[in-house]
């Protein structure tokens, strides 16, 4: 049962996973509309010094007295208006212990619940369900933006405006995979935010959250962007220090200029309050579902096929890349647009249509916005050099194809500089497995087991080689100085594992 003041909080441990992983590319579709209606801040007088800044030289200059820190005021009078309190009802099936009408806390229901058994014992009922969240306008015609987990559930929608007149909500459309929802509203000349461009946000640039936290209505709280591009497992996000707490999801997140930047969706914590991290979704991406569910009722989503990782500095060496940046191929979805485009495990991406892919987070981002049939033009590294590859953009719906390796295997061997045991696999292993070709590791010591291989993984590749024969690992190994990258397959994933020899 949803609690009162929907939000979305993420745990320690999940976000720690999610900063630690990538998955599957993915993106939202649709095509963004922008107002560039500003709505400008005045300026206060500064309250404190700010940080020096370095000159060019690196020495550090001090920082003019005349900087000034903003005055939201003008923003919260004029944009409050816009922003609305949305509060659910609905019903969630849960599975309760319940026998011929007696519950669990019954006294008598232990003592019947040995003379009829385990039967009828758990049963799906219907409980009630109360919910608030924000939401905020962007046509006078009563379309309103919120968080899709706002109205999960819900059978009744209502819509609460600052002059405190209500309405009844219709769901145009909802995407749970970017967390946006569409209402409606049966109303005329209602007051509407400007629309910005998340894409244009700076780290450390001031924002401000207005929403209804606990229910309390047109809050305003402020803060800046800690990181753009933040990837978690439900998507990539606007990170900023603004205090988000429950009823603040589906609110707007401003800029100085009183444009919509983002939507507040989710926080960090182990309380189920604010602890000083929050993430909003980009308005770019938001707004293109927006016009799909507008459209359509429906959202499609887009994809490029394949599985990445982040390039810290072993797989860099590995790969011979001047810097740690880009997103790593770990596995390519076969015939799906990567593979098509000819790209394959072991390629870095380092940049998408002239973007450059620093973390490997920003590779999902840079296709949020993206639509099946879009065509992206890829910068890759492969081989110690650049070469460019331009792919058509699938659909998130189409089916994957099973991964069908066709290489020839040989020989069987070890690899005492590696730490590894190895043979070829086995006719039969590679029908079970599905693995077309590939050396079987049979014992890990020493470096490899250090980075984390295990007994049973198949070696795949090194530095993005593929490798039948032990031979070829000793050939490829032989040649690099610091480190060695190995594609292991582990069960169903594919993973890199960076191997320092050096």
């Amino acid at each position: 049962m949803q609690p009162q003041g929907v939000y979305m909080a993420i745990t320690a441990k999940r976000l720690t996973l999610a900063l630690a992983a990538a998955g599957v590319i993915g993106g939202a579709v649709g095509a963004i509309a922008v107002n560039h209606e500003n709505a400008v801040a005045t300026p206060a007088p500064a309250t404190a010094a700010a940080a020096a800044a370095p000159t060019v030289s690196g020495q550090l200059a001090p920082t003019p007295a005349g900087v000034a820190l903003p005055d939201f005021t003008s923003i919260a009078a004029r944009m409050g208006p816009a922003v609305v309190n949305i509060s659910v009802t609905g019903t969630v099936k849960t599975r309760g212990q319940q026998m011929d009408g007696f519950d669990a806390d019954d006294p008598f229901f232990e003592f019947f619940r040995r003379f009829q058994g385990q039967q009828g014992m758990r049963r799906q009922r219907e409980v009630p369900m109360h919910g608030l969240g924000s939401g905020f306008i962007i046509d006078a015609n009563g379309l309103i933006l919120t968080n899709a987990h706002v109205v999960r559930d819900a059978s009744e929608v209502t819509v609460k405006l600052q002059d405190r007149r209500e309405y009844r909500a219709k769901v145009l459309g909802s995407d749970p995979k970017t967390d946006v929802a569409v209402l409606k509203i049966e109303a005329k000349n209602l007051p509407v935010v400007p629309i910005g461009r998340s894409s244009d946000l700076k780290v450390g640039e001031w924002v401000l959250a207005i929403g209804s936290p606990f229910g309390l209505e047109s809050s305003v709280t402020a803060g800046v962007v800690s990181a753009k591009g933040r990837s978690l497992p439900d998507g990539s996000f606007i990170q900023t220090d603004v205090a988000v707490n429950p009823g603040n999801s589906g609110g707007p997140l401003f800029n100085t200029r009183g444009e919509v930047v983002g939507i507040n969706s989710q926080i960090y914590s182990q309380t189920g309050g604010y602890q000083g991290l929050s993430f909003a979704i980009p308005i770019d991406v938001a707004f293109r579902i927006k016009d799909q569910i507008v459209a359509t009722g429906k959202v499609q989503h887009a994809k490029l096929g394949l599985t990445i990782q982040e390039v810290n500095q072993a797989f860099a060496d590995s790969f011979k890349l001047e810097t740690p940046e880009g997103a790593l191929v770990s596995s390519v979805e076969r015939n799906g647009p990567a593979d098509k485009a000819g790209l394959k495990s072991g390629d870095v991406v380092r940049k998408i249509n002239g973007q450059t892919i620093v973390a490997s987070g920003d590779l999902p981002a840079a296709l949020a916005v993206s639509k099946p049939g879009d065509k992206v033009v890829l910068d890759v590294w492969r081989d110690g050099k650049i070469m460019q590859v331009t792919a058509k953009l699938g659909s998130a719906s189409d089916k994957v194809a099973a991964n069908d390796d066709d290489q020839d295997s040989a020989g069987a061997d070890s690899s005492a500089k590696l730490g590894l045991a190895l043979r070829p696999l086995e006719p039969i292993e590679k029908r079970q497995s599905g693995i077309g070709s590939g050396l079987v590791i049979e014992d890990a010591g020493g470096a490899a087991a250090t980075a984390g291989v295990q007994p049973g993984d198949v070696l795949l590749s090194v530095n993005g080689r593929p490798v039948t024969s032990v031979d070829q690992v000793r050939d490829i190994v032989g040649k690099s100085s610091k480190s060695v990258a190995l594609l292991i397959q582990r069960g169903n994933d594919k993973i890199f594992i960076p191997v320092r020899i050096g």
